[in-house]
């Protein structure tokens, strides 16, 4: 299995729009002085340091897994802020941070109750929680990689591995979930996003930054390009072809304070 399959280039060919819910998410926050702040899944750090920049953090570390995606973090590194290489199952609940911050990481995770709990934990008293996770596990854009997975020769060589379906819970169930937890107050809601593409095809590159990079890292190369192009062919037939094409993707956003 490939260690990461994490492509900074193809991640950030959609830069402007994969923004737009990190701004909504840090709107929510409530800026306080000298606030101590983790992002968990900080990616390349670019919106890292603009969080940290904007609520004048005195501490903020940004952790992610994938050595691709840290690798242009130096860059951002400033008095304050610096980043580390670490998979969010290993993050301590620790009762130290003031904000406990994700921006569309949470998803790859199972267990939400549990994780929830341990994110719960982390925080100091008067925390604050403000996570944002993809929620579009019924476009085709997912269903059909799943699809894909399950055919062979790519089921066999997956070991009939396929990305959990639906790994985030509805928003009533994080509002729950959230007044389970004991937090004072909160925000909880579904958010269509609509994002202009050029055209279909580009849902396509969309999804090999994210979604398909579970399957990179499964499948061998030349394995993976077969894969690539019967997804390309099963998804774009249901896609409609306009141009340009209104590609609409629901995200969950949360913030609570304990």
């Amino acid at each position: 299995m490939k260690q990461d399959a994490w492509d900074p280039a193809q991640y950030g060919r959609f830069r402007h729009e994969r923004s737009r819910p990190f701004h909504d998410l840090l709107a929510l926050v409530q800026p306080r002085p000298g606030m101590r702040v983790v992002d968990l899944g900080c990616g390349t750090g670019e919106l890292t340091r603009l969080l940290h920049e904007r609520l004048a953090a005195a501490e903020t570390i940004g952790l992610d897994s994938s050595e691709a995606m840290l690798a242009r973090s130096a860059a951002c590194a400033a008095d304050g802020l610096r980043f580390e290489r670490r998979d969010i199952r290993d993050f301590p609940g620790d009762g130290h941070y003031d904000l406990v911050f994700s921006n569309a990481a949470l998803h790859w995770l199972p267990d939400h109750p549990a994780l929830f709990r341990r994110l719960t934990a982390a925080l100091a008293n008067g925390g604050q929680l403000a996570v944002q996770m993809p929620a579009n596990f019924d476009h085709p854009s997912h269903r059909v990689a799943a699809e894909v997975a399950t055919e062979s020769p790519f089921r066999e060589a997956l070991g009939e591995y396929v990305h959990p379906a639906r790994p985030v819970l509805a928003p009533e169930e994080y509002a729950v979930l959230l007044e389970r937890l004991g937090y004072a107050a909160q925000h909880v809601r579904l958010q269509v996003y609509g994002h202009r593409l050029a055209a279909r095809d580009e849902v396509v590159e969309w999804v090999r930054g994210t979604l398909l990079t579970t399957y990179e890292a499964r499948l061998p190369a030349a394995l993976y390009a077969h894969y690539l192009e019967r997804y390309r062919a099963r998804l774009l037939c249901q896609l409609e072809d306009t141009r340009p094409y209104f590609f609409t993707f629901n995200r969950v956003l949360l913030w609570a304070t304990r």
